[in-house]
């Protein structure tokens, strides 16, 4: 190759690469994300925060909570909008919940075995502590309906839901004049524990309710004869963080 070719090669290859690499800055600028753009795909997958009042339904004679019981909800959600508009979903989520009862049951171990009464208070015999604690690992599915928007975040909605619940730890806990003790993973307990729930308001805050379908004991578990067939309701807040 001629010097004369050379030079011809050197700057047409030059200017090959000045124009290739011009091409492609244009084109990435022309592909940059528009953040301020509405998405009219958007989905509503969302964290999600419950703060609960637990009670007990199905009360045996002389069971009463005489304290506050809380409980707490955290977790996740995957949207599935099943029509145009996008304001009819399905979700469905993973989460975790500790759940309290304070009440005044009294459970003693015998064995391999444990029985149930309600504590025998009288002069001189009292407790200060009587509470079950459960830690449970949830999936929630949920019927969506919201007034929602591409261009806005706030809006009304109504979420319907089923959430199956695996007991994956309990503890008993009783502080008393008569003794204090502790059991945990009491085998009489349902480790899947299941139930509807509603959730209804507007933006970020929205009023909450659970109500168990099957109960906390198995019917191994039983006072007086019968079965403990307390379960569980909740009332409180669900607080939706995109």
């Amino acid at each position: 190759m001629s010097m004369r070719n050379r030079r011809f090669f050197s700057k047409n290859t030059n200017l090959f690469f000045i124009i290739f690499f011009l091409v492609i800055s244009l084109s990435a600028q022309q592909k940059e994300v528009d953040f301020d753009a509405v998405d009219s795909l958007y989905r509503e997958d969302q964290f999600y925060v419950n703060v609960s009042y637990c009670t007990l339904l199905n009360q045996p004679d002389g069971l009463n909570q005489n304290k506050f019981s809380p409980g707490i909800s955290l977790g996740f959600l995957r949207d599935m909008p099943i029509n145009k508009d996008r304001t009819i979903a399905i979700a469905v989520g993973l989460g975790y919940s500790l759940n309290t009862y304070n009440q005044n049951l009294l459970i003693e171990e015998v064995g391999d075995d444990y029985t149930y009464a309600i504590f025998p208070e009288a002069d001189g015999v009292s407790y200060s502590k009587d509470r079950f604690s459960f830690h449970t690992v949830d999936l929630p599915i949920e019927f969506r309906w919201r007034n929602s928007t591409p261009e806005s975040y706030k809006f009304w909605r109504v979420y319907a839901g089923f959430k199956f619940s695996y007991l994956f730890y309990d503890q008993y806990k009783i502080e008393s004049t008569i003794g204090d003790r502790k059991i945990s993973n009491n085998k009489d307990l349902n480790q899947f524990q299941y139930g509807t729930y509603l959730s209804v308001g507007w933006n970020t805050v929205n009023l909450y309710a659970y109500y168990g379908l099957n109960p906390l004991f198995k019917s191994s578990a039983k006072i007086d004869g019968e079965a403990l067939d307390i379960s569980a309701l909740h009332f409180g807040l669900m607080f939706y963080i995109l």
